[in-house]
């Protein structure tokens, strides 16, 4: 089996066998099938077997794999240079493009990818501020920067322990992590300490621990305790930012952070990621300011040429409608596909996302989304997996929709599902 011989070969030369964790199948078991090519909503892997892909590059390919004009646009710009060290009219147009479209966004630097763009925003608020103490949510995931590797202490105002090898407790002793949708926990946190608080960084869709929603009263607080104290807060919008809506999460919930973190569609499948906000705060980075960030590769005119194509496709009449009523129709198929064949399951979406929760309701929380059945996702996982639909390789993290996940498309997931889920239900 090549995609078997492909590992093998894999695991001698790198960790793992992969160069992203998630892709290794740990949570789920079994071999990772490794991709050849893609199209629309489709990719194959080694073995020529065609899968419908819910993953998409983990968000970045919301008009589909291989867009002609993605492709046209990255063609043309790498014929004329892959990399040049210096500043580009591409730039320019990204960078007005992204502050017509994010109205939070006054200014924005481009980097290359999304944790490159938390960690920057993060050394700019503490800059800017002159404070040393985070705020971040347990489930959510802000990149591998060491500062963001944590995990919750045992108390409130229990500063986070370093969540992997390498990190140093002290390079997380000043990060404070909170419950996930907990308003009150909030509050009491920033009574306590709130003039010691840099920055508050959240997503306001979480996707890495599932599907999650933010509550509109939990962001609300957020935004009026980081006014009243001074401190910045951050939309980590890598993930949710153009997915869920062409302004992002924070136009659904019509929240205005000071400095928002934004990857993967912005991109369109190459590396490209930004962080941005308020002209004053912006004002703090070299070459005006002494908070320094630089890259070699910011700015690479070809992935800028991807992205910014991308951003002009997701702007057509009715694309994020469009969207939004395949990705619910989706998981109300799932939904209902287990109930019809008594399996406990509830499924949720937004915008272009969506989550699968082998629970009987749509998990608030980090606590809550741990609850869930993660052998039953497993079983389900490889069910659809053989039948060839590619789901995220772990119960822990979002999928997602494209353009191109027409009915048919959608219809055969779901066909697929009710089988998986008949299965299941015999496997009890």
């Amino acid at each position: 089996m090549r995609n078997t011989e492909l590992f093998e070969r894999a695991q001698l030369t790198t960790p793992g066998g992969v160069n992203s964790p998630v892709r290794a199948f740990r949570s789920v078991g079994g071999t990772p099938r490794f991709i050849t090519r893609a199209e629309g909503a489709y990719f194959w892997d080694a073995e020529q077997k065609r899968y419908i892909d819910y993953i998409g590059s983990w968000g970045p390919a919301i008009v589909g794999h291989a867009h002609p004009e993605v492709v046209k646009a990255v063609q043309a710009a790498a014929a004329l240079g892959l990399s040049f060290g210096a500043p580009t009219e591409g730039e320019v147009l990204m960078a007005e493009e992204i502050c017509k479209l994010v109205p939070s966004i006054e200014q924005v630097r481009l980097v290359s990818s999304g944790t490159e763009a938390t960690m920057s925003a993060l050394r700019l608020a503490r800059g800017a501020t002159g404070r040393d103490k985070i705020i971040k949510f347990e489930g959510c995931y802000h990149g591998h920067a060491d500062a963001l590797l944590v995990k919750a202490g045992s108390g409130l105002l229990t500063l986070g322990n370093p969540s992997s090898s390498g990190v140093p407790a002290d390079f997380t002793k000043h990060t404070l992590v909170l419950d996930y949708n907990n308003t009150q926990q909030l509050e009491d946190t920033f009574k306590a300490i709130g003039d010691q608080i840099a920055c508050v960084i959240v997503e306001p869709v979480a996707g890495n621990m599932n599907l999650i929603k933010a509550t509109p009263e939990f962001l609300q607080t957020m935004r009026r305790l980081c006014t009243e104290h001074g401190t910045v807060l951050i939309f980590d919008e890598v993930m949710c930012g153009f997915r869920v809506a062409l302004g992002g999460a924070q136009a659904l919930y019509n929240i205005k952070p000071d400095l928002t973190a934004l990857g993967k569609v912005i991109g369109g499948g190459l590396p490209v990621a930004a962080f941005g906000g308020r002209a004053d705060l912006m004002a703090h980075m070299a070459p005006l300011g002494g908070v320094y960030q630089a890259g070699t590769l910011s700015g690479n005119p070809v992935a800028v040429a991807a992205g910014l194509t991308t951003l002009k496709l997701i702007q057509a009449d009715g694309f994020y409608e469009n969207l939004s009523a395949q990705t619910n129709k989706l998981a109300q198929g799932l939904s209902a596909a287990a109930q019809q064949a008594g399996v406990t399951f509830c499924a949720d979406s937004i915008g272009g996302m969506f989550g699968m929760y082998f629970a009987k309701q749509v998990p608030a929380t980090y606590a809550a989304m741990m609850e869930t059945d993660k052998e039953k996702f497993n079983r389900f996982f490889h069910l659809m997996l053989d039948n060839g639909v590619y789901l995220a390789p772990s119960a822990y993290e979002a999928g997602f929709v494209s353009a191109q996940h027409d009915d048919a498309i959608i219809q055969a997931t779901l066909d697929v599902a009710k089988q998986a889920f008949a299965q299941l239900k015999l496997s009890q």
